[in-house]
């Protein structure tokens, strides 16, 4: 397959664009699309056969089930039983946005994108690409991150152009993705609604929209074998680069010097070591190869560049990463999540 990679940066004759993309939905294709969240490998959500393709472009497990995108709320009647209140009230206060929602599926959405479950995740991007995308192909378009299965996801176009080269018809890149984590989970099919992935709407968000939300038993904590997901993200090692990571918890000072113990360790072995760091940390690690993900004052730009910063390690030939915890409130709880996916649950506690 060749793949086309189309800039959407300039908006010069941009609805051409997007109308060509949108016949390639429509007629079973595979397109790649920025979203505020990460880039999405999307395919249209009603045709069966072209939603398994997706799984086959990422190598991704099929009781994985995908989110389906919308760009109006009257698409729901058409992939969902109804909008419960719960529902209702979310789509109120955070469509469009980084929130999916688990609602009860219509008989029209395939098993292949539910993983053969009753309910269907849904979302109302907010990207001026996607939802211009979503209108022209007409369709709601399945859409997992547009990576290896495994992998980091991708927040540029040139980490999707790395992964999904000749796997996919068209890449459309819309530049850097705003939030950088995949959008917050909420299931809305239960009482009171639960979080099953933490992203760019926070539990403290939802707590001032709703009395009582709880959280998944396994976002922080690596599940049993034979869990079947409910969600995208949550059974699977995920967000992982090809160095071995281990996340460090406690006192940042206790973290600083627990991972300068290890680094040495680590040259005496002869094994390429590197520390994904903080803007207040990565200037006590010396000549190591060191990257600062963000501030811990402004957790927000360590969510953007996460993603990034873990394929970087790669680009170097990093074979073990050292990633120092952040404090797990609020944008916290989703970087957390994704760095203990990324270490497989590997973590060390000083």
């Amino acid at each position: 397959m060749k793949t086309r990679v189309i800039d959407c940066i300039d908006k010069t004759n941009i609805l051409d664009k997007l109308n060509d993309a949108g016949k390639i939905l429509r007629e079973g294709g595979l397109v790649v699309f920025p979203t505020e969240t990460v880039y999405g490998l999307g395919a249209n959500a009603l045709d069966s056969e072209a939603s398994k393709a997706i799984f086959a472009a990422k190598g991704r497990p099929v009781d994985n089930p995908l989110i389906v995108h919308i760009y109006s709320i009257e698409q729901l009647s058409e992939i969902t039983n109804g909008i419960n209140t719960i529902a209702r009230k979310a789509m109120e206060a955070f469509w469009p946005g980084p929130l999916t929602l688990i609602m009860e599926k219509s008989q029209n959405v395939p098993d292949a994108v539910t993983a053969g479950l009753n309910t269907v995740g849904v979302r109302m991007p907010k990207n001026d690409v996607a939802i211009a995308l979503l209108k022209a192909a007409g369709v709601p378009i399945a859409a997992p991150s547009a990576n290896t299965s495994g992998k980091p996801s991708p927040t540029k176009a040139e980490h999707v152009i790395f992964d999904m080269d000749g796997k996919v018809d068209v890449i459309l890149d819309g530049g850097p993705c705003d939030v950088g984590l995949e959008s917050t989970i909420l299931d809305t099919t239960s009482t009171p609604p639960t979080i099953l992935r933490p992203g760019g709407v926070t539990l403290e968000m939802l707590r001032g929209v709703f009395r009582d939300v709880a959280l998944d038993k396994g976002l922080l904590k690596k599940p049993d074998g034979d869990f079947k997901p409910k969600a995208p993200g949550m059974k699977y090692t995920h967000y992982s680069p090809d160095a071995d990571v281990t996340v460090v918890e406690g006192r940042t000072e206790d973290v600083v010097e627990h991972i300068k113990e290890r680094l040495l360790e680590c040259s005496n072995k002869g094994i390429k070591a590197g520390v994904l760091a903080t803007d207040e940390t990565k200037g006590f690690y010396g000549e190591n190869f060191i990257i600062s993900v963000g501030s811990r004052e402004n957790p927000i730009t360590i969510a953007e560049n996460l993603f990034d910063s873990l394929r970087e390690f790669d680009k170097q030939s990093i074979q073990v990463v050292f990633a120092e915890a952040v404090a797990n409130n609020g944008i916290g709880l989703a970087i957390m999540n994704r760095m203990n996916k990324a270490a497989g649950f590997k973590i060390e506690k000083v």
